[in-house]
């Protein structure tokens, strides 16, 4: 994971049309529709849509998806290292992004793969509604940004289609998410249990495809659903 996300702005939650999310709200486009790579091919214009918190005011910028990225004379080049996600949390590498850097990524849908003997099965997961997932960035010069998207342990419902890692969601909470952004948290009980406690919030519709850019299903498997750790406790 992961190396696909869509931003369908036809879609809309109810949770994200709550008074509570009105700071968040103009971070999501309707009516507009993109999605997400990562630079791969060492192409900064590989970018991201990012929620972060900046001089104490939200803004969303268009980050490379790529982590380790520097300056040069011709504009932000793209790195040897491999870190559009972010998985080992405890490497001296994230630790500063970790502490001051955290970063929003608001989506609709997720690419997953997976290795089934010889054949790489691609997954395309979508949901009713908006989820957000956790991410870490950097700030270069001429306010260009690079970043990754956080993944933890494997999760059981995501293990057939993807059982190395599994996407940071985060909780749909605009508190939780206000101390997620907060310049002045570097550590927080709240983060620390999102973290260590993966968990999926959303319910995915999971359809295997040909390729996530025309979303072509494949006739088998059929569809499947991912019902959301919080939902499946109500049952």
């Amino acid at each position: 994971m992961c190396g696909y996300i869509e931003v369908n702005g036809e879609q809309s939650s109810p949770v994200m049309l709550q008074p509570d999310f009105s700071d968040y709200l103009p971070f999501f486009t309707r009516g507009q529709n993109k999605v997400f790579y990562p630079a791969f091919g060492k192409d900064p214009n590989k970018t991201i849509d990012i929620v972060i918190r900046e001089n104490g005011k939200l803004k969303q910028v268009s980050a490379t998806w790529w982590f380790d990225c520097f300056d040069t004379d011709d504009g932000l080049a793209v790195g040897n290292k491999t870190t559009f996600n972010a998985r080992n949390l405890q490497s001296p590498f994230w630790k500063h992004s970790l502490q001051n850097q955290r970063a929003l990524v608001f989506a609709t849908g997720i690419g997953e793969s997976k290795l089934v003997g010889k054949t790489k099965h691609q997954y395309y997961m979508q949901s009713d509604g908006i989820f957000v997932l956790g991410a870490l960035y950097r700030k270069h010069a001429e306010n260009r940004y690079s970043c990754a998207v956080i993944t933890r342990d494997s999760h059981p419902k995501m293990e057939p289609y993807h059982d190395k890692a599994f996407p940071c969601f985060l909780p749909m909470d605009p508190t939780f998410l206000d101390i997620w952004l907060d310049e002045g948290t570097r550590q927080h009980p709240r983060i620390d249990f999102v973290l260590e406690n993966p968990t999926l919030y959303p319910t995915l519709h999971v359809q295997r495809v040909k390729t996530y850019k025309n979303k072509v299903p494949m006739k088998t498997p059929p569809p499947t659903i991912l019902l959301s750790d919080l939902q499946a406790k109500l049952l």
